[in-house]
Formats: structure tokens, C-alpha cells, sequence
């Protein structure tokens, strides 16, 4: 198909608009002006200039990484002049200045750029012309040795992902789930690595959700803690780690549940952007993410079960309190019944003149105090 008949396709997709690359240049060099409060136009302060957020750059030709350092203008150049070759282009949080650079060279749209620097967005597939945009959310868990009201259980950050006819970009923000193992990996797979940069996409994609497994498997250790703490009546059980788990755990949640549809559009058969064979692979990814949704959802509902049964305790416990302070209340009114009676100014009233009228009455306090008291340990008021 010629570049003319590619265009024409892509405006009958797009209603009727031609999404030519090129075009998308200026848009995005204007990413790089900001607004004074006047409205006049002022270009942002330089970055650091030794900074650069480019990782690896590697040119492969027939699954094949050809030797040598290469600058992403110059890769891109080479990959267009070979056949069955791509760019793998590894960033890591990039400032502005420098993604704009290298959209203006890749052809990338200002919108997707926007979203990979700024990195706060869900989990999704877009398409930009020629240009695939997926973003991941990654996680990884924090080790601790105690679970407090504080604890930091689950890390996150996000990868997105340039995926062009001859070019991949990975843009990574944090540390949660770093690539330089996946590319030693893709790289040791040349037959895999043959289908282009959807088998990089691929890869990735895999890597997020084996960490999506690992992070699942141990934040049920830490459930399992919580659940015995919480029914250990020797421990005091505090609530607000309860809420703190379920703060880190609904974090993930963010990160796990909105990959569904992204995977599903990846693997369904209409999809022809991605080829055959890493479509299979992209259906194995989605039986890991599968899993660790049912995974997710189980740990919810047995959070949400600590929690009441958390909050069952606490009333019961105010319960057995309520019934302690009630029973020696009705000791305590013994003593004050008869002091009532004895306290009243009546010449006549029984006893007053009896000798041993006062350690009588004492007596007769005492034994009603001490009967009331069996009564109420017998019944496990006290």
C-alpha cells in the first residue's frame, strides 16, 4: 500500500482527517511555551543540560541488535533503511524540552506526549495514526518488617509505550518495574524479537504483570498477619492498619483493573496493527492479569471482612465494658441504699439501740455485696 493510500485509509478511520505525522510537529513545539499572566508567550526555564532522560537506544535488524551507540534521530534513520528492522528507544522520565525533540523526530502526537510526561494517567490504547500509545501502570512491593499505620505496601509508577511501524519508545517513571532485565531477555529471543516492536511491546507488558503476580502473592502473607492479629485477643488489633492496607491495596487495584480492556483490545482478532503470532502471547499476558484480578477482588472482600469483624470486636468489647461498669454500679448501691436509710433523722428506727446494730449492717452489706458479686461472675458480667 502506497504512503497516499495509507493516508487516505487513515482519514476514513479518523472522519474524514488526514493524521499525517508531520503535521504534528508544530503542535507539539508549541507544548514548550507557557502563558505569562499578561497572555504573552515565555519560553521555560532550560533544563539541566547534563541531564539527558535517554536510557539505551538500540537499532535491530532481523531480530538482531547491531552493534555500536546510536542517537535516536540517527537510529530511526538507520531502521528506515533496512528491512525488517526497529528502534528501541529507552527513556526515563524525560523532561519536556527533550520529549519534544524527540517527537518532532518521531512523529508523535502532542497529545500522547503530554500524557508521558506527566505520567498520571490510566492504564489504556490509543491510536495516533500509525502510532499505537499503551500506558501501564507498574507496582512493586515495599519490604517491611511490620505492618503500621504508615507502611508504604505497594510502590507504583508508569510505563508508556511509542509503539510505531518501525520504532519503539518506552517511557518509564519510577522505579517500580525496570526494563534493562526485559531488553537482556528480548535480546537472548531473536525469533521473537523478529516480529518488531509489538514483540517489545509484548515483553513489557509480560514483565508488569509477572510483578503484578509477585506483589499479589505477598500482599496475602501480609492479609494473613492482619487477619490473625485481629482475632488474637492478645493483641490490640488497631484499626487504622486495617484502613492503611486497604489504601495500598486499592492502589493497586488502580494499576490492575483498568489493563482488562487495553489487553483486550490487543488480542482480539479485528486487531491487525498487532501480528498473529505476538497476539498469542498477548492472550497468555492476559491469563496473568486474569488471575491477578480475581486475586485482587478475593483480597478486597477479606479486607472488608477484617474490617467488620474488626469492627464487631470493638463494640462487643464496649459491650463487656458497659456490663462491668453497670455491675459494680449495683454493688456500689448497696452500700448506698443502706446509708440512705441510716443517714434519715428518725428517733424512731429499728436497731438504733441494739449494740450490735453497726457491725451488724455492715455484715448484712457485705454479704449482699459478695452474693451480687457471684452472681455476676457466674453470669461473665465481671
Amino acid at each position: 500500500m502506497t504512503d497516499r493510500a495509507e493516508r487516505e485509509r487513515s482519514a476514513t478511520l479518523h472522519g474524514g482527517r488526514v493524521l499525517n505525522p508531520r503535521a504534528w510537529v508544530s503542535p507539539v513545539r508549541a507544548m514548550s511555551r507557557i502563558l505569562n499572566a499578561d497572555g504573552s508567550p515565555r519560553t521555560p526555564a532550560p533544563a539541566d543540560p547534563g541531564r539527558s532522560g535517554v536510557v539505551d537506544c538500540g537499532v535491530y535488524v532481523d531480530g538482531k541488535r547491531r552493534p555500536g551507540q546510536w542517537r535516536y534521530a540517527e537510529a530511526l534513520a538507520a531502521a528506515r533503511d533496512e528491512r525488517d528492522a526497529f528502534v528501541w528507544l529507552g527513556l526515563h522520565e524525560p523532561e519536556l524540552a527533550e520529549m519534544t525533540a524527540i517527537a518532532e523526530t518521531y512523529g508523535l502526537h502532542e497529545l500522547a506526549v503530554e500524557d508521558a510526561v506527566k505520567a498520571q494517567q490510566r492504564p489504556k490504547l490509543e491510536r495516533f495514526g500509525e502510532v499505537s500509545f499503551l500506558v501501564l501502570r507498574t507496582a512493586r512491593y515495599c519490604e517491611h518488617t511490620e505492618l503500621t499505620e504508615t507502611s508504604e505496601v505497594v510502590e507504583t509508577g508508569q510505563v508508556m509505550l511509542f509503539i510505531g511501524p518501525n520504532f519503539l519508545i518506552s517511557v518509564r517513571h519510577g522505579d517500580a518495574c525496570r526494563l534493562a532485565p526485559v531488553r537482556a531477555d528480548l535480546e537472548a529471543k531473536r525469533d521473537l524479537l523478529r516480529h518488531g516492536p509489538w514483540a517489545v511491546a509484548y515483553a513489557i507488558t509480560d514483565r508488569v504483570v509477572d510483578l503484578y503476580l509477585e506483589v499479589a502473592d505477598q500482599l496475602e502473607d501480609d492479609l494473613d498477619v492482619l487477619e490473625a492479629d485481629v482475632f488474637d485477643r492478645q493483641t490490640s488489633g488497631r484499626i487504622q492498619r486495617i484502613y492503611q492496607m486497604k489504601r495500598e491495596l486499592v492502589e493497586f487495584k488502580r494499576a490492575v483493573i483498568p489493563l482488562q480492556r487495553p489487553l483486550l483490545t490487543l488480542t482480539a482478532q479485528v486487531n491487525r496493527e498487532v501480528p498473529q503470532e505476538v497476539r498469542r502471547y498477548f492472550r497468555d499476558v492476559q491469563d496473568h492479569l486474569s488471575r491477578t484480578v480475581e486475586q485482587v477482588n478475593s483480597y478486597d472482600d477479606l479486607l472488608n471482612s477484617i474490617l467488620q469483624a474488626r469492627l464487631a470486636q470493638v463494640t462487643v468489647d464496649q459491650n463487656n465494658d458497659m456490663r462491668k461498669i453497670a455491675a459494680w454500679a449495683a454493688i456500689a448501691a448497696v452500700w448506698t441504699a443502706f446509708a440512705g436509710v441510716y443517714g434519715m433523722n428518725f428517733e424512731n428506727m429499728p436497731e438504733l439501740k441494739w449494740t450490735y446494730g453497726y457491725p451488724g449492717v455492715l455484715a448484712l452489706m457485705l454479704a449482699i455485696s459478695l452474693a451480687l458479686y457471684r452472681w455476676f461472675r457466674r453470669n461473665g458480667w465481671l
